[in-house]
């Protein structure tokens, strides 16, 4: 019944409804990162598969999942067992307009949703390059004092910064497999600041499998279910082709 549709040293891709296929795996799992349809558009796979952040929540204790605003405020509820840490805006150079009586949206957004105690959560913050030499010096009193209580605290400025919550990462155009499939340049980031290198990622929405390929080549196993067969068979595809490059 849970026979891969692909499997490598990696990753193990399988056919399915991810209510009925994730609990049947019996897993657990570092990190779940979803990109579940939005049920914004005509497309047929293009519905909401309700019920299923609770059955995310059965496998771990934290998850990324990409959405608009819409459709987070219409499933709220359904994200009652989880908890919001923060959210990251995906920036796009070119975005799509449906309508002409609003602003022409160029941006996509990935929020952080965990369960349990925040300390006990993995967090790796990816980090950016400065063209500065290091220095030593003192933190902002007044950012210290607001988050965590210690006003002044020095600090080694080792030449880089926290990775911003906007991450501009081009579109894939004519390169995507899916409609709505994400470059690595989003997902990686992702990836490497919730789960451990090693980890396992799970991805309950795998359409053109880049996650599962962001999770494989930063170092992370990675487990993905796709309901729809032409996608699970292009993502096999995929996936097969870029090992063989590898090798």
């Amino acid at each position: 019944m849970n026979t891969p549709y692909y499997e490598d040293d990696a990753v193990t891709l399988y056919l399915g409804d991810m209510r009925e296929t994730l609990p049947a795996l019996g897993l657990q799992a570092d990190l779940i990162v979803a990109d579940p349809p939005y049920a914004v558009t005509k497309l047929p796979w293009d519905h909401w598969p309700h019920g299923w952040p609770e059955v995310a929540a059965t496998v771990a204790s934290s998850m990324w999942c990409f959405g608009s605003t819409r459709m987070f405020l219409d499933y709220r509820d359904e994200f009652a067992a989880w908890t919001l840490s923060q959210d990251v805006i995906w920036e796009k150079p070119e975005g799509v307009g449906f309508t002409n009586d609003r602003f022409r949206r160029v941006h996509e957004v990935a929020l952080h949703w965990y369960q349990g105690p925040w300390k006990q959560q993995h967090k790796a913050t990816p980090r950016d390059g400065i063209p500065t030499p290091a220095r030593r010096g003192r933190g902002s009193s007044v950012a210290k004092g607001i988050y965590d209580g210690m006003p002044g605290v020095p600090y080694v400025d080792d030449g880089t910064r926290l990775m911003r919550s906007v991450i501009k990462v081009r579109n894939l155009h004519s390169r995507n497999i899916h409609p709505t499939e994400k470059p690595l340049g989003i997902l990686t980031p992702l990836i490497e600041y919730a789960c451990p290198e090693g980890g396992l990622v799970v991805d309950p929405f795998a359409g053109s499998g880049s996650t599962l390929d962001a999770a494989r080549q930063s170092g992370r196993r990675a487990i993905g279910i796709e309901a729809h067969e032409p996608y699970a068979e292009a993502a096999a595809r995929r996936l097969s082709q870029l090992t063989l490059e590898a090798s």
